[in-house]
Protein backbone atom coordinates (compact mmCIF):
# COMPACT_ATOMS: atom_id res chain seq x y z
CA UNK A 1 0.00 0.00 0.00
CA UNK A 2 1.12 3.23 -0.98
CA UNK A 3 2.07 5.96 1.44
CA UNK A 4 -0.65 8.19 2.68
CA UNK A 5 -1.40 11.47 4.42
CA UNK A 6 -2.53 11.38 8.06
CA UNK A 7 -5.48 12.67 7.13
CA UNK A 8 -6.13 9.91 4.45
CA UNK A 9 -4.53 7.29 6.93
CA UNK A 10 -6.98 8.22 9.33
CA UNK A 11 -10.30 8.35 7.15
CA UNK A 12 -8.73 4.63 6.23
CA UNK A 13 -8.08 3.13 9.77
CA UNK A 14 -11.95 4.77 10.73
CA UNK A 15 -13.48 3.18 7.59
CA UNK A 16 -11.60 -0.50 8.42
CA UNK A 17 -10.79 -0.83 12.38
CA UNK A 18 -14.28 -1.45 14.49
CA UNK A 19 -12.73 0.38 17.06
CA UNK A 20 -12.35 3.50 15.28
CA UNK A 21 -15.87 3.60 14.04
CA UNK A 22 -17.09 7.15 13.86
CA UNK A 23 -20.75 7.55 14.87
CA UNK A 24 -22.90 11.28 16.02
CA UNK A 25 -24.32 11.65 19.64
CA UNK A 26 -26.46 13.78 21.20
CA UNK A 27 -24.14 15.72 24.53
CA UNK A 28 -25.73 17.76 26.36
CA UNK A 29 -28.01 18.92 23.71
CA UNK A 30 -25.56 18.86 21.33
CA UNK A 31 -24.68 16.66 18.11
CA UNK A 32 -21.20 15.63 18.34
CA UNK A 33 -18.49 13.02 15.97
CA UNK A 34 -17.66 10.32 18.54
CA UNK A 35 -16.00 7.25 18.71
CA UNK A 36 -19.11 4.41 18.22
CA UNK A 37 -17.27 1.30 20.15
CA UNK A 38 -14.64 2.67 22.60
CA UNK A 39 -15.27 1.83 26.39
CA UNK A 40 -17.36 3.88 27.90
CA UNK A 41 -15.38 4.80 31.41
CA UNK A 42 -12.08 5.24 32.77
CA UNK A 43 -12.51 2.68 34.61
CA UNK A 44 -13.57 0.10 31.57
CA UNK A 45 -10.46 1.10 29.96
CA UNK A 46 -8.19 -0.46 32.09
CA UNK A 47 -10.07 -3.37 32.51
CA UNK A 48 -10.54 -3.55 28.47
CA UNK A 49 -6.67 -2.96 27.92
CA UNK A 50 -5.46 -5.98 30.08
CA UNK A 51 -5.23 -8.07 26.60
CA UNK A 52 -2.51 -5.26 24.54
CA UNK A 53 -0.24 -5.87 27.52
CA UNK A 54 0.74 -9.29 27.65
CA UNK A 55 -2.48 -10.59 29.48
CA UNK A 56 -1.60 -8.13 32.38
CA UNK A 57 1.56 -9.93 32.19
CA UNK A 58 3.83 -7.00 30.52
CA UNK A 59 5.64 -4.96 32.82
CA UNK A 60 4.07 -1.71 33.07
CA UNK A 61 5.44 1.00 36.01
CA UNK A 62 8.67 1.66 36.70
CA UNK A 63 9.18 4.48 39.48
CA UNK A 64 13.05 4.29 40.81
CA UNK A 65 13.49 0.78 41.85
CA UNK A 66 10.02 -0.06 42.38
CA UNK A 67 7.87 -1.53 39.38
CA UNK A 68 4.84 -3.55 38.75
CA UNK A 69 3.40 -5.43 35.75
CA UNK A 70 -0.19 -4.50 34.23
CA UNK A 71 -1.81 -6.93 36.39
CA UNK A 72 0.05 -6.11 39.82
CA UNK A 73 -0.99 -2.49 39.03
CA UNK A 74 -4.48 -3.13 38.59
CA UNK A 75 -4.68 -4.94 41.23
CA UNK A 76 -3.39 -2.43 43.89
CA UNK A 77 -6.00 -0.11 41.95
CA UNK A 78 -8.63 -2.67 43.15
CA UNK A 79 -7.98 -2.52 46.37
CA UNK A 80 -7.78 0.94 46.37
CA UNK A 81 -11.50 1.09 45.10
CA UNK A 82 -12.44 -1.60 47.54
CA UNK A 83 -11.18 0.36 50.27
CA UNK A 84 -12.80 3.61 48.80
CA UNK A 85 -16.25 2.40 48.64
CA UNK A 86 -16.01 -0.52 51.71
CA UNK A 87 -14.42 1.53 54.68
CA UNK A 88 -14.48 5.35 53.47
CA UNK A 89 -17.65 5.64 52.09
CA UNK A 90 -17.28 6.81 48.96
CA UNK A 91 -20.24 6.93 46.52
CA UNK A 92 -20.87 7.59 42.08
CA UNK A 93 -20.45 11.33 42.08
CA UNK A 94 -18.27 12.13 45.18
CA UNK A 95 -15.43 14.18 44.99
CA UNK A 96 -11.71 12.83 46.18
CA UNK A 97 -9.31 15.02 46.02
CA UNK A 98 -5.62 13.97 45.16
CA UNK A 99 -2.57 16.44 46.53
CA UNK A 100 0.87 15.02 46.23
CA UNK A 101 3.78 14.93 43.93
CA UNK A 102 4.49 12.00 41.71
CA UNK A 103 4.28 9.01 43.18
CA UNK A 104 2.79 5.47 41.78
CA UNK A 105 0.03 6.14 44.06
CA UNK A 106 -0.92 8.96 42.30
CA UNK A 107 -1.95 6.74 39.07
CA UNK A 108 -3.45 4.22 40.88
CA UNK A 109 -5.58 6.54 42.89
CA UNK A 110 -6.80 8.34 39.51
CA UNK A 111 -8.27 4.92 38.10
CA UNK A 112 -9.49 3.67 41.51
CA UNK A 113 -11.33 7.14 42.44
CA UNK A 114 -12.76 6.74 38.45
CA UNK A 115 -13.75 3.16 38.88
CA UNK A 116 -15.84 3.45 42.04
CA UNK A 117 -17.48 6.32 39.69
CA UNK A 118 -16.36 9.42 42.15
CA UNK A 119 -14.62 12.04 40.91
CA UNK A 120 -11.15 12.78 40.74
CA UNK A 121 -9.95 16.31 42.08
CA UNK A 122 -6.37 17.13 40.78
CA UNK A 123 -4.95 19.72 43.31
CA UNK A 124 -1.47 21.82 42.33
CA UNK A 125 1.22 20.41 44.61
CA UNK A 126 2.70 23.59 44.76
CA UNK A 127 -0.68 25.61 46.17
CA UNK A 128 -0.38 27.16 49.61
CA UNK A 129 -2.88 26.55 52.14
CA UNK A 130 -5.17 29.22 51.40
CA UNK A 131 -4.76 28.36 47.54
CA UNK A 132 -5.38 24.44 48.74
CA UNK A 133 -8.38 25.91 51.38
CA UNK A 134 -10.04 27.30 47.97
CA UNK A 135 -10.14 24.29 45.46
CA UNK A 136 -11.20 22.23 48.69
CA UNK A 137 -14.30 24.33 49.22
CA UNK A 138 -14.80 25.16 45.90
CA UNK A 139 -14.86 20.95 44.63
CA UNK A 140 -16.64 20.27 47.64
CA UNK A 141 -13.94 17.31 48.46
CA UNK A 142 -13.94 15.95 52.08
CA UNK A 143 -11.51 12.97 51.51
CA UNK A 144 -8.08 13.77 50.79
CA UNK A 145 -4.90 11.59 49.96
CA UNK A 146 -1.79 13.84 50.41
CA UNK A 147 2.02 13.01 51.11
CA UNK A 148 3.73 15.08 53.75
CA UNK A 149 4.28 18.25 52.16
CA UNK A 150 0.96 18.53 51.67
CA UNK A 151 -0.30 17.33 54.77
CA UNK A 152 1.35 19.77 56.65
CA UNK A 153 -0.36 22.79 54.73
CA UNK A 154 -3.63 21.38 54.80
CA UNK A 155 -3.60 20.35 58.57
CA UNK A 156 -5.36 23.68 59.30
CA UNK A 157 -7.75 22.68 57.06
CA UNK A 158 -8.52 19.88 58.49
CA UNK A 159 -11.17 20.68 61.15
CA UNK A 160 -12.71 23.90 59.64
CA UNK A 161 -13.36 21.81 56.04
CA UNK A 162 -14.38 19.01 58.02
CA UNK A 163 -11.53 16.96 56.11
CA UNK A 164 -10.77 13.35 56.07
CA UNK A 165 -6.68 12.69 55.30
CA UNK A 166 -5.22 9.36 53.97
CA UNK A 167 -1.59 9.50 54.34
CA UNK A 168 0.73 8.61 51.18
CA UNK A 169 4.37 7.26 51.05
CA UNK A 170 6.14 10.22 53.35
CA UNK A 171 2.50 11.26 54.41
CA UNK A 172 1.71 7.75 56.18
CA UNK A 173 3.82 8.66 59.64
CA UNK A 174 1.63 12.05 59.83
CA UNK A 175 -1.42 10.31 59.78
CA UNK A 176 -4.12 8.45 61.30
CA UNK A 177 -5.08 6.81 57.86
CA UNK A 178 -3.08 5.46 55.76
CA UNK A 179 -3.31 4.09 52.37
CA UNK A 180 -0.98 1.06 53.21
CA UNK A 181 -3.63 0.51 55.95
CA UNK A 182 -6.64 0.75 53.89
CA UNK A 183 -5.50 -1.44 51.34
CA UNK A 184 -3.66 -4.54 52.91
CA UNK A 185 -6.22 -7.01 53.60
CA UNK A 186 -8.45 -5.70 49.96
CA UNK A 187 -9.44 -8.02 47.59
CA UNK A 188 -7.75 -7.51 44.16
CA UNK A 189 -10.68 -8.71 41.93
CA UNK A 190 -12.44 -5.54 39.94
CA UNK A 191 -15.16 -4.05 41.99
CA UNK A 192 -18.64 -4.50 40.86
CA UNK A 193 -22.35 -2.84 40.76
CA UNK A 194 -20.94 0.75 40.02
CA UNK A 195 -23.90 2.51 37.62
CA UNK A 196 -22.13 4.73 35.28
CA UNK A 197 -22.61 6.71 32.54
CA UNK A 198 -19.59 7.84 30.05
CA UNK A 199 -20.86 11.77 29.94
CA UNK A 200 -20.67 11.59 33.85
CA UNK A 201 -17.89 13.45 35.04
CA UNK A 202 -14.21 12.00 36.06
CA UNK A 203 -12.43 14.58 37.20
CA UNK A 204 -11.93 18.60 38.30
CA UNK A 205 -9.00 19.77 36.96
CA UNK A 206 -7.58 23.23 37.73
CA UNK A 207 -6.66 25.87 35.16
CA UNK A 208 -5.73 29.43 35.88
CA UNK A 209 -7.94 32.36 34.76
CA UNK A 210 -8.62 35.79 34.63
CA UNK A 211 -10.83 35.56 37.30
CA UNK A 212 -8.04 35.43 39.83
CA UNK A 213 -9.23 32.19 41.73
CA UNK A 214 -8.30 28.96 39.32
CA UNK A 215 -11.25 27.44 37.46
CA UNK A 216 -12.06 23.73 38.66
CA UNK A 217 -12.65 22.25 34.97
CA UNK A 218 -14.61 19.46 35.00
CA UNK A 219 -14.11 16.54 32.55
CA UNK A 220 -15.92 13.48 31.98
CA UNK A 221 -15.66 9.80 30.78
CA UNK A 222 -16.30 10.48 27.39
CA UNK A 223 -14.63 13.72 27.19
CA UNK A 224 -10.96 12.34 28.52
CA UNK A 225 -11.43 8.97 26.49
CA UNK A 226 -12.43 11.02 23.22
CA UNK A 227 -8.95 12.46 23.32
CA UNK A 228 -7.15 9.17 24.04
CA UNK A 229 -8.52 7.09 21.16
CA UNK A 230 -8.04 10.06 18.81
CA UNK A 231 -4.11 10.31 20.08
CA UNK A 232 -4.34 6.26 19.33
CA UNK A 233 -5.59 6.61 15.66
CA UNK A 234 -2.87 8.54 15.02
CA UNK A 235 -0.30 5.97 16.14
CA UNK A 236 -2.14 2.93 14.62
CA UNK A 237 -2.13 5.20 11.44
CA UNK A 238 1.53 5.82 11.56
CA UNK A 239 2.53 2.63 9.62
CA UNK A 240 0.10 3.88 6.61
CA UNK A 241 1.81 7.16 6.57
CA UNK A 242 5.46 5.80 6.84
CA UNK A 243 5.37 2.55 5.88
CA UNK A 244 8.33 -0.18 7.32
CA UNK A 245 10.57 -0.92 5.07
CA UNK A 246 10.45 -4.79 3.72
CA UNK A 247 12.51 -6.96 5.95
CA UNK A 248 12.24 -4.20 8.78
CA UNK A 249 12.04 -5.32 12.55
CA UNK A 250 9.04 -4.85 14.46
CA UNK A 251 8.53 -1.36 16.15
CA UNK A 252 9.66 -1.72 19.83
CA UNK A 253 7.08 -1.47 22.39
CA UNK A 254 6.15 2.00 23.13
CA UNK A 255 7.30 3.40 26.81
CA UNK A 256 7.00 7.18 27.76
CA UNK A 257 8.60 8.87 30.87
CA UNK A 258 6.67 11.28 32.62
CA UNK A 259 8.20 13.90 33.97
CA UNK A 260 5.77 17.19 34.43
CA UNK A 261 3.46 16.99 37.18
CA UNK A 262 0.16 15.02 37.37
CA UNK A 263 -1.96 16.98 38.37
CA UNK A 264 -1.48 18.66 35.06
CA UNK A 265 -3.34 17.43 32.13
CA UNK A 266 -0.15 16.83 29.67
CA UNK A 267 1.04 14.25 32.12
CA UNK A 268 -2.04 12.75 32.57
CA UNK A 269 -3.65 12.24 29.37
CA UNK A 270 -1.60 11.76 26.60
CA UNK A 271 0.85 9.70 28.72
CA UNK A 272 -0.90 8.08 31.42
CA UNK A 273 -4.41 7.50 30.37
CA UNK A 274 -2.76 6.71 26.59
CA UNK A 275 -0.61 4.26 28.16
CA UNK A 276 -3.28 1.97 29.03
CA UNK A 277 -4.69 1.28 25.11
CA UNK A 278 -1.67 2.18 23.66
CA UNK A 279 0.16 -0.80 25.81
CA UNK A 280 3.05 1.37 26.94
CA UNK A 281 5.27 0.61 29.50
CA UNK A 282 5.30 3.66 31.44
CA UNK A 283 8.24 5.19 33.85
CA UNK A 284 7.59 8.15 36.24
CA UNK A 285 10.03 10.71 37.25
CA UNK A 286 9.02 12.02 41.16
CA UNK A 287 9.92 15.42 40.18
CA UNK A 288 12.11 16.83 37.70
CA UNK A 289 15.50 16.37 36.83
CA UNK A 290 17.26 16.16 33.22
CA UNK A 291 19.91 14.07 34.10
CA UNK A 292 18.19 11.28 36.02
CA UNK A 293 15.81 11.50 32.99
CA UNK A 294 18.67 10.74 30.62
CA UNK A 295 19.72 8.18 32.41
CA UNK A 296 15.98 6.28 32.36
CA UNK A 297 15.31 7.21 29.13
CA UNK A 298 18.59 4.89 28.45
CA UNK A 299 18.01 2.50 31.11
CA UNK A 300 14.18 1.78 29.95
CA UNK A 301 14.62 2.06 26.58
CA UNK A 302 12.13 5.17 26.59
CA UNK A 303 10.20 5.84 23.18
CA UNK A 304 8.18 8.45 24.06
CA UNK A 305 9.11 11.88 26.17
CA UNK A 306 6.70 14.57 26.68
CA UNK A 307 7.04 17.99 28.58
CA UNK A 308 7.19 21.34 28.73
CA UNK A 309 9.19 23.14 26.29
CA UNK A 310 12.09 24.02 29.28
CA UNK A 311 12.18 20.50 29.74
CA UNK A 312 13.09 19.82 26.35
CA UNK A 313 15.44 22.61 26.45
CA UNK A 314 16.98 21.01 30.06
CA UNK A 315 17.07 17.45 28.63
CA UNK A 316 19.25 18.58 25.66
CA UNK A 317 21.68 20.19 27.68
CA UNK A 318 21.80 17.11 30.35
CA UNK A 319 22.42 14.73 26.89
CA UNK A 320 24.98 16.75 25.93
CA UNK A 321 27.05 16.96 29.13
CA UNK A 322 26.40 13.32 29.12
CA UNK A 323 26.99 12.47 25.83
CA UNK A 324 24.03 10.44 25.06
CA UNK A 325 22.29 10.39 22.03
CA UNK A 326 19.34 8.61 23.50
CA UNK A 327 18.91 6.21 19.92
CA UNK A 328 15.37 4.88 21.68
CA UNK A 329 13.52 7.81 21.85
CA UNK A 330 11.42 8.01 18.44
CA UNK A 331 9.45 11.14 19.73
CA UNK A 332 9.88 14.11 21.59
CA UNK A 333 7.15 16.54 22.55
CA UNK A 334 6.43 19.56 24.10
CA UNK A 335 3.13 21.04 25.29
CA UNK A 336 2.24 23.78 27.71
CA UNK A 337 3.61 26.74 25.90
CA UNK A 338 5.67 27.40 22.47
CA UNK A 339 8.56 26.06 22.33
CA UNK A 340 11.63 28.08 20.92
CA UNK A 341 12.38 28.22 16.97
CA UNK A 342 15.88 27.73 17.20
CA UNK A 343 15.54 24.64 19.59
CA UNK A 344 13.28 22.70 16.91
CA UNK A 345 16.98 22.23 15.00
CA UNK A 346 18.92 21.68 18.22
CA UNK A 347 16.86 18.86 19.31
CA UNK A 348 17.05 16.62 16.16
CA UNK A 349 20.68 17.38 16.07
CA UNK A 350 21.24 16.00 19.30
CA UNK A 351 18.65 13.40 19.39
CA UNK A 352 18.96 12.23 15.64
CA UNK A 353 16.61 8.69 16.02
CA UNK A 354 13.53 11.15 17.59
CA UNK A 355 10.94 13.02 15.39
CA UNK A 356 10.65 16.50 17.51
CA UNK A 357 6.80 17.34 17.79
CA UNK A 358 4.74 20.40 19.45
CA UNK A 359 1.08 21.02 20.29
CA UNK A 360 -1.24 22.84 22.21
CA UNK A 361 -4.20 21.71 24.30
CA UNK A 362 -6.07 22.85 27.09
CA UNK A 363 -7.17 21.67 30.33
CA UNK A 364 -10.56 22.21 28.86
CA UNK A 365 -10.34 19.81 25.59
CA UNK A 366 -8.91 17.32 28.06
CA UNK A 367 -5.91 18.23 26.03
CA UNK A 368 -6.63 17.45 22.74
CA UNK A 369 -6.00 20.24 20.53
CA UNK A 370 -3.31 20.58 17.53
CA UNK A 371 0.01 19.32 16.72
CA UNK A 372 2.64 18.98 14.66
CA UNK A 373 5.61 16.57 14.27
CA UNK A 374 9.16 15.78 12.03
CA UNK A 375 9.64 17.25 8.62
CA UNK A 376 6.68 19.38 8.99
CA UNK A 377 7.70 20.76 12.04
CA UNK A 378 11.27 21.50 10.97
CA UNK A 379 9.30 23.58 8.02
CA UNK A 380 7.48 25.78 10.23
CA UNK A 381 8.92 25.85 13.42
CA UNK A 382 6.86 28.26 14.60
CA UNK A 383 3.64 26.38 14.24
CA UNK A 384 1.26 24.81 17.03
CA UNK A 385 0.34 22.44 14.09
CA UNK A 386 -2.87 20.62 12.16
CA UNK A 387 -6.42 19.47 14.20
CA UNK A 388 -6.38 15.77 14.87
CA UNK A 389 -8.72 14.35 12.91
CA UNK A 390 -11.53 12.47 13.04
CA UNK A 391 -14.00 14.06 16.09
CA UNK A 392 -12.79 18.23 15.96
CA UNK A 393 -13.80 20.88 14.41
CA UNK A 394 -12.49 24.32 14.47
CA UNK A 395 -13.23 27.89 13.43
CA UNK A 396 -11.36 31.51 14.15
CA UNK A 397 -13.78 33.43 15.22
CA UNK A 398 -13.54 38.02 16.27
CA UNK A 399 -14.96 39.88 19.07
CA UNK A 400 -18.15 39.65 17.85
CA UNK A 401 -18.59 35.93 17.21
CA UNK A 402 -17.92 36.12 13.64
CA UNK A 403 -15.96 34.01 11.30
CA UNK A 404 -12.80 35.67 10.25
CA UNK A 405 -11.35 34.55 6.82
CA UNK A 406 -8.63 32.41 6.54
CA UNK A 407 -5.37 33.62 6.89
CA UNK A 408 -6.64 36.54 9.63
CA UNK A 409 -6.27 36.90 13.18
CA UNK A 410 -9.17 35.22 15.30
CA UNK A 411 -9.74 33.55 19.15
CA UNK A 412 -9.32 29.61 17.94
CA UNK A 413 -12.36 27.44 18.94
CA UNK A 414 -12.33 24.07 18.99
CA UNK A 415 -15.72 21.51 18.70
CA UNK A 416 -15.35 17.88 20.44
CA UNK A 417 -16.51 15.72 22.49
CA UNK A 418 -13.31 15.84 24.16
CA UNK A 419 -14.51 19.70 25.50
CA UNK A 420 -15.00 20.12 29.02
CA UNK A 421 -18.81 19.70 30.39
CA UNK A 422 -18.42 23.21 32.69
CA UNK A 423 -16.45 25.26 34.62
CA UNK A 424 -17.37 23.99 38.42
CA UNK A 425 -19.96 25.98 40.03
CA UNK A 426 -19.05 28.91 37.41
CA UNK A 427 -22.51 29.11 35.21
CA UNK A 428 -21.33 32.54 33.65
CA UNK A 429 -17.94 31.52 32.95
CA UNK A 430 -18.91 28.62 31.41
CA UNK A 431 -21.70 30.24 29.39
CA UNK A 432 -18.93 32.48 28.07
CA UNK A 433 -16.85 29.94 26.81
CA UNK A 434 -18.97 27.23 25.56
CA UNK A 435 -21.13 27.99 22.97
CA UNK A 436 -23.42 25.58 21.18
CA UNK A 437 -20.60 23.00 21.93
CA UNK A 438 -17.69 25.43 20.69
CA UNK A 439 -15.51 26.57 23.28
CA UNK A 440 -13.81 29.76 22.58
CA UNK A 441 -10.29 29.21 23.81
CA UNK A 442 -9.02 32.81 24.30
CA UNK A 443 -5.87 32.10 22.22
CA UNK A 444 -5.57 34.39 19.03
CA UNK A 445 -4.08 32.69 16.06
CA UNK A 446 -4.32 32.43 11.94
CA UNK A 447 -4.49 29.03 10.15
CA UNK A 448 -2.72 28.65 6.45
CA UNK A 449 -4.36 27.47 3.29
CA UNK A 450 -2.73 23.66 4.44
CA UNK A 451 -4.86 23.50 7.69
CA UNK A 452 -1.69 24.82 9.74
CA UNK A 453 -2.21 26.89 12.71
CA UNK A 454 -0.07 29.11 14.30
CA UNK A 455 -0.99 31.11 17.88
CA UNK A 456 0.15 34.34 18.28
CA UNK A 457 -1.41 35.76 20.85
CA UNK A 458 -3.57 35.32 24.28
CA UNK A 459 -6.54 36.88 25.36
CA UNK A 460 -6.67 36.08 28.33
CA UNK A 461 -3.61 37.37 30.86
CA UNK A 462 -2.04 34.32 31.70
CA UNK A 463 1.69 34.08 32.41
CA UNK A 464 3.13 30.62 31.62
CA UNK A 465 5.98 29.98 33.65
CA UNK A 466 8.13 26.61 32.07
CA UNK A 467 4.24 25.36 31.57
CA UNK A 468 3.01 26.10 34.58
CA UNK A 469 -0.46 28.73 34.04
CA UNK A 470 -0.56 32.06 36.63
CA UNK A 471 -3.53 34.73 36.34
CA UNK A 472 -2.15 38.18 36.71
CA UNK A 473 -4.92 38.87 38.61
CA UNK A 474 -4.24 36.43 40.84
CA UNK A 475 -0.89 37.87 41.72
CA UNK A 476 -1.70 41.33 41.49
CA UNK A 477 -4.49 40.23 44.53
CA UNK A 478 -1.46 39.20 46.52
CA UNK A 479 0.54 42.51 45.91
CA UNK A 480 -2.86 44.22 47.19
CA UNK A 481 -2.42 42.99 50.24
CA UNK A 482 0.72 44.74 51.29
CA UNK A 483 0.36 47.23 53.18
CA UNK A 484 1.81 50.35 51.33
CA UNK A 485 0.54 49.08 47.89
CA UNK A 486 -2.34 51.16 46.39
CA UNK A 487 -2.58 49.44 42.87
CA UNK A 488 -0.49 46.51 41.26
CA UNK A 489 0.14 45.30 37.87
CA UNK A 490 1.49 42.07 37.02
CA UNK A 491 2.73 41.03 33.58
CA UNK A 492 5.70 38.41 32.15
CA UNK A 493 8.79 38.79 31.57
CA UNK A 494 10.62 36.98 29.25
CA UNK A 495 13.15 34.03 30.79
CA UNK A 496 15.64 31.61 28.60
CA UNK A 497 14.93 28.57 30.18
CA UNK A 498 11.45 28.82 31.35
CA UNK A 499 9.85 31.17 28.66
CA UNK A 500 8.35 33.33 31.29
CA UNK A 501 8.21 34.22 34.58
CA UNK A 502 6.59 37.24 36.94
CA UNK A 503 7.35 40.85 37.28
CA UNK A 504 4.93 43.24 38.88
CA UNK A 505 4.50 47.02 39.12
CA UNK A 506 3.30 48.42 41.41
CA UNK A 507 2.15 52.14 43.52
CA UNK A 508 2.93 52.63 46.96
CA UNK A 509 1.97 54.85 49.51
CA UNK A 510 4.36 57.89 49.66
CA UNK A 511 6.33 56.20 46.94
CA UNK A 512 7.75 53.94 49.47
CA UNK A 513 10.30 51.90 48.07
CA UNK A 514 9.82 47.77 47.97
CA UNK A 515 12.47 45.69 47.50
CA UNK A 516 11.77 42.20 45.26
CA UNK A 517 13.23 40.77 47.94
CA UNK A 518 10.65 42.02 50.79
CA UNK A 519 7.74 41.68 48.48
CA UNK A 520 9.01 38.04 48.25
CA UNK A 521 8.85 37.40 51.86
CA UNK A 522 5.55 38.92 52.02
CA UNK A 523 3.87 37.08 49.78
CA UNK A 524 5.33 33.51 50.61
CA UNK A 525 2.47 32.66 52.54
CA UNK A 526 -0.56 33.70 50.15
CA UNK A 527 1.34 32.92 46.74
CA UNK A 528 2.82 29.37 45.94
CA UNK A 529 6.13 30.46 45.32
CA UNK A 530 6.52 30.07 41.08
CA UNK A 531 4.06 32.83 41.15
CA UNK A 532 5.95 35.48 43.02
CA UNK A 533 7.37 38.23 40.99
CA UNK A 534 11.22 37.99 40.13
CA UNK A 535 11.41 41.96 40.00
CA UNK A 536 9.69 44.38 40.87
CA UNK A 537 9.24 48.04 40.07
CA UNK A 538 7.61 50.42 42.31
CA UNK A 539 6.08 54.04 41.93
CA UNK A 540 4.69 56.88 43.84
CA UNK A 541 2.47 57.75 40.98
CA UNK A 542 -0.63 55.62 39.48
CA UNK A 543 0.15 52.90 36.89
CA UNK A 544 -0.57 53.85 33.13
CA UNK A 545 -4.36 53.43 32.24
CA UNK A 546 -5.99 53.08 28.65
CA UNK A 547 -8.99 54.95 27.52
CA UNK A 548 -11.36 52.99 29.69
CA UNK A 549 -9.60 53.45 32.40
CA UNK A 550 -8.53 49.91 33.15
CA UNK A 551 -4.90 49.73 33.86
CA UNK A 552 -2.80 49.45 30.82
CA UNK A 553 -0.85 46.11 31.60
CA UNK A 554 1.34 46.17 28.16
CA UNK A 555 1.89 49.52 28.22
CA UNK A 556 3.27 49.32 31.58
CA UNK A 557 5.31 46.05 30.94
CA UNK A 558 6.98 48.40 28.07
CA UNK A 559 8.22 51.11 30.02
CA UNK A 560 8.99 48.56 32.94
CA UNK A 561 11.37 46.65 30.73
CA UNK A 562 12.91 49.79 29.34
CA UNK A 563 14.19 50.78 32.88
Amino acid sequence: MPAMTMEEAIRHTTQTNPTFEVSQADIRGVTYRTFKNIPATIGQLMLASREIHDQGRAEFLVYQDERWTYDGFCDAVHQIAHALRDDLGIEPGDRVAIAMRNYPELLMLTLAIASVGAVVVFVNAWWTTDELEYALKDSGAKTVFADAPRLERISPLVDPLGLNVIGVRDGEAQSDQTLTGLTNTKPTTPIQGVTLETDDDFAVMYSSGTTGKPKGVVQTHRGALSAVFTWLIQAVSAPLVNPPEAGAPPAPRPSGLIVTPLFHVTATHPLFLLSLPAGAKISLLHKWDAEEAVRVIKREGVTRFLGVPTQSADLLEAAKRMGEKLPTLSWLGAGGAKRPAAQVAQLQDQFPAAEIATGWGMTETNALGIGVVGAEYNKRPNAAGKLHPPLQDVRFLDDAGNDVPQGELGEITVKSPANMRCYLNKPDATAETMQDGWLRTGDLGIIDTDGFITILDRKKNIIIRGGENIACLDVEGALHTHPDVVEACAFSLPDSRLGEVVGAAVQTRDGKEITQTDMAKHLEERLAKFKIPVKLWCQGTPLTRGATDKIDRRAIRTVCLEK
